[in-house]
């Protein structure tokens, strides 16, 4: 399963960005995937690797960017991972929800953060830059909103579906 997500997200990640896929900036399975792993996967080391994997295959093929960047991008959704982790024992649809929330907040503030603070940032580095860096991200910020929601809501209602028809054929086969 997680070979299966790590393909499926560095696929959608890279034909996006080459627009064979059409698609919103920003509107992306990762953070999804950070919360899925840490939610389904039992292994934990799993639940953290399979994002950055996906994201470091992908980053192969679409090309690396500042690394203070990356390293805050990478660093968020292993954090998300974190928050999918804890989410695993308290699985209902609010704390998906707002987890899912979180994490779009939490890469907001943070990769917006890194934007401005690397050296020779087009933002100055003032209050006023900064408050500018998270203006200019607003837009990308509505479009991970839509695109963690959207995924996140695909992959758990699907594999909460698979689950629910598994046991439901299994309490079938007893009866």
């Amino acid at each position: 399963m997680a070979i299966f997500f790590i393909i499926a997200a560095v696929l959608i990640r890279v034909l996006s960005h080459y627009d064979v896929i059409p698609h919103l900036a920003n509107f992306a399975p990762i953070a999804a995937m950070a919360l899925f792993s840490g939610v389904y996967f039992n292994n934990k080391k799993y639940a953290l690797v399979v994002p950055l994997a996906a994201m470091l295959l992908a980053d192969l093929f679409i090309g690396f960017y500042n690394p203070w960047i990356m390293a805050s991008v990478y660093g968020t959704f292993l954090l998300i991972g974190l928050l999918g982790i804890w989410l695993k024992k308290h699985k209902t649809v609010p704390n998906v929800l707002g987890a899912s929330l979180i994490g779009s907040v939490m890469f907001f503030l943070v990769t917006n953060f890194a934007v401005w603070a690397i050296p020779h940032s087009i933002y100055p580095q003032t209050l006023q830059g900064l408050l500018q860096s998270y203006t200019m991200g607003l837009p990308f910020f509505r479009n991970t909103l839509m695109g963690d929601l959207f995924y996140t809501g695909s992959m758990f209602g699907l594999m909460e579906l698979v689950m629910w028809l598994t046991n439901k054929r299994l309490v079938n086969k007893k009866a």
